[in-house]
């Protein structure tokens, strides 16, 4: 019987995986501590402000990841190797998960302070945009003929769609609204953040990291070992 062993992602069975779990654990767990004992309370906002250490880090991580969906989907249609298809297919079904936390996070903490869920301002509409962009990334794939089209259609879409990214990240700059000013970055208010704060928030954006590279790893290995069972089929049938 022919091997598929090839067919499945580098480092699916190694060490990687499980370094990855348990140092992820160990990080998320520190954040927790520093989240809720760390870090100082917000005077005006009050204990409502510390989903800020959950919110903006799963925007940033959002957009490395369609950052690695516009790349994989470059290679993919440069190279046409499937392995690019999947590092694109996955890292697009995990930052949508990610951006979809951090939109609920956000509008958790909306609520409280503006007194509504959600505002359609110019940073709110633009990351619903986003989110509907890669909605359709994954709809793209999912309707598609077939496997090799979904993937031409989707790279061009994964392409286009990220054009959306910084006009997100940028959006309370460019047009004056409800939602905070930037507070890292080269337009960032001075001083916005307290020490403790940017300190937690730091950190925090490296613990959602580490869990996105353990979720992108995994599913892309989930992907290599999905094609290397239709090939089997394939050959059976």
């Amino acid at each position: 019987m022919a091997t598929v062993g090839t067919t499945r992602a580098p480092g699916k069975t190694g060490l990687v995986q499980p370094a990855l779990l348990i140092v992820g654990a160990a990080f998320l767990f520190t954040d927790l501590y520093l989240i809720f004992q760390y870090v100082p309370t917000e005077r005006v906002m009050g204990i409502v402000q510390r989903l800020f250490y959950f919110h903006v880090p799963t925007v940033w991580v959002g957009f490395l990841a369609f950052f690695i969906v516009f790349v994989s989907s470059i290679m993919y249609l440069v190279k046409r190797t499937e392995v690019w298809d999947r590092r694109a297919y996955a890292a697009g079904e995990v930052g949508m998960l990610f951006l979809t936390v951090a939109m609920v996070t956000g509008a958790i903490w909306a609520k409280p302070v503006w007194g509504v869920w959600w505002v359609w301002d110019a940073k709110l509409t633009t990351t619903f945009v986003l989110w509907l962009i890669y909605i359709g990334y994954l709809m793209v794939r999912a309707y598609a003929p077939d496997k090799r089209r979904g993937a031409r259609w989707a790279a061009v879409v994964g392409i286009v769609g990220f054009v959306d990214v910084p006009i997100v990240y940028y959006a309370a700059e460019l047009w004056r609204s409800l939602h905070p000013e930037l507070v890292t970055g080269p337009f960032a208010e001075s001083g916005g953040l307290a020490p403790e704060m940017r300190t937690t928030l730091y950190f925090s954006a490296l613990t959602f990291m580490l869990v996105f590279a353990y979720l992108f790893r995994e599913r892309t290995a989930q992907r290599a070992d999905e094609q290397a069972l239709d090939e089997l089929r394939a050959r059976v049938g």
